[in-house]
């Protein structure tokens, strides 16, 4: 097996791991803990994705300069200098990020959170020790970066499960003998981002190219990050239009719904969120490999780990989305037991996961120019995104809360695809786009849309003592999804073709 599957298949098992655990135990977070005590669960994550504003472009930096180095582009002791500036301004970015939040948080608490009936003295430092937890998590993107580019996915992956193992289930054994409270919850989520950052910063430096091996001295300069700063910039300023575009609503929304709404609202996103996750193990796999077939000058061979990438995601992410937009309100009744819960994150629920599944697709063209070095029109398409997006979804959220951003994400992802995506693949490959967009995406997935919505008209009775039947129609509509998306496609039907004769012999 090619290490490209490799990678992709330890991706795929991390991140169905990581998201099952986390989406499972919702629920019983809400149960023991509250429903105003996930909202700042939520909270917290939603600070995650905003910190990344401060990365300036360094992660996917030292992962592609990585995958250079591995492919021979970059020297052994250019790249050592380089990771050693990154390091530094990793340092002083979480200091003064975290730093500035842990400062902020008495003013976060009682001045932005609506919080009803958690004190507002637990709050406050619940939010410190938040700053602190996120400081140390985004620290570890440099690690990441680093193992990513060497290919070293397998074992990236099954940290990751580890880790998400002691966050998500390890949680329960503190509180179960400290409380179920916020309090408890943060601190346990700390001492876990100690233990992630001491074991990704020790693989890290077993993949650099020893210091002893090297003709000169490393150093203590910046001049190496000279030669990629315009990418590193570039980058730095998509990742932030990026975070604008996926937690805006987020942000805003914290500020005008009750922390126990808002902890609803959530729950739907995360749920949505599985489709960009079903997606990310392909992205981190494809991306090195890209860049590196790229360096080689391995045009051909590049295209078509572009394209048949595309159909996997197709399929998975596609049948994913699809099955979660159709099923929305009996997959929640099933999942939590609460039909007025299902009632309010349904909407959400479906229009998200709409949306998420465009943007999923959407992201190939940033791949591309990823692997070329060249993101000029994926920073010209995000900026002019972020200047629609934004008013439009502080518009939408004052006025229609969670229901009114689910329409405008929507709808502005569903554009930006039509529109931008065609752009980019004229630019930087005009052969390619109708045959990527015909053969390796609607071929795939308008079928599957087609068999799901004719499925909706079976008659069951959706109510609260019904979850068994809740869980079998969600599964029945997953499986026929899954089955038309894998009978749609050129690739997998070749796969499964291949295997079978295989097996025959």
């Amino acid at each position: 097996m090619s290490t490209l599957k490799k990678n992709i298949i330890a991706n795929y098992a991390s991140q169905i791991y990581v998201t099952i655990i986390g989406i499972v135990l919702l629920p019983m977070y809400i149960k023991y803990m509250g429903s105003e005590a996930y909202g700042l669960v939520g909270f917290f994550a939603m600070l995650q994705a905003w910190f990344g504003v401060l990365d300036l472009g360094l992660t996917p930096t030292i992962g592609r300069e990585t995958a250079r180095y591995k492919g021979g582009a970059v020297s052994a002791l250019t790249f050592r200098q380089l990771y050693r500036a990154l390091t530094v301004i990793f340092v002083v970015v979480a200091v003064i990020g975290g730093g500035a939040l842990f400062l902020s948080s008495k003013l976060i608490a009682t001045k932005w959170l609506n919080v009803e009936n958690l004190p507002v003295a637990d709050v406050v430092i619940v939010l410190q020790i938040m700053a602190i937890s996120v400081a140390l998590r985004w620290m570890t993107g440099l690690y990441r970066g680093v193992i990513a580019g060497s290919e070293k996915l397998v074992w990236l992956s099954v940290f990751n499960a580890v880790i998400a193992t002691l966050r998500f289930i390890g949680v329960f054994v503190s509180m179960w003998y400290f409380g179920f409270t916020p309090l408890v919850f943060f601190i346990h989520q700390f001492f876990i981002a100690l233990i992630e950052i001491i074991g990704l910063a020790l693989k890290s430096e077993q993949l650099l190219p020893k210091r002893a091996n090297l003709s000169e001295a490393i150093g203590w300069s910046f001049q190496p990050i000279k030669p990629v700063l315009k990418f590193s910039l570039t980058i730095a300023f998509t990742a932030s239009v990026w975070v604008f575009v996926t937690q805006t609503d987020k942000l805003v929304l914290s500020g005008i719904l009750s922390l126990e709404n808002y902890g609803y609202f959530t729950l739907a996103v995360l749920v949505a969120n599985g489709i960009m996750v079903i997606g990310g193990p392909i992205s981190s796999a494809i991306m090195p490999r890209m860049a590196r077939l790229h360096a080689e000058n391995k045009h051909e061979e590049m295209i078509k780990v572009y394209r048949q990438s595309t159909q996997l995601v197709a399929i998975i992410a596609g049948s994913a989305a699809i099955t979660l937009a159709v099923t929305a309100k009996p997959l929640l009744i099933a999942w939590t037991g609460d039909l007025d819960l299902a009632e309010k994150a349904a909407p959400i629920l479906r229009l998200y996961a709409a949306g998420n599944l465009f943007l999923c697709i959407a992201a190939f063209a940033y791949y591309l120019q990823y692997a070329k070095g060249n993101l000029r029109y994926h920073l010209i398409g995000n900026a002019g995104l972020v200047v629609i997006l934004i008013p439009s979804i502080v518009l939408a959220a004052s006025y229609f809360g969670g229901v009114g951003a689910g329409y405008v994400w929507l709808i502005m992802n569903a554009l930006y695809f039509i529109i931008w995506v065609a752009f980019v693949h004229h630019k930087l490959e005009p052969k390619l786009h109708c045959k990527w967009l015909v053969d390796d995406v609607l071929k795939i997935i308008a079928p599957a849309c087609s068999i799901a919505s004719l499925l909706l008209f079976i008659d069951v009775n959706w109510n609260e003592n019904s979850r068994i039947i809740n869980i079998l129609f969600v599964m029945l509509i997953g499986m026929v999804v899954l089955l038309v998306s894998l009978g749609s496609s050129e690739q997998a039907k070749g796969l499964l073709k291949n295997k079978f004769k295989g097996f025959s012999s």
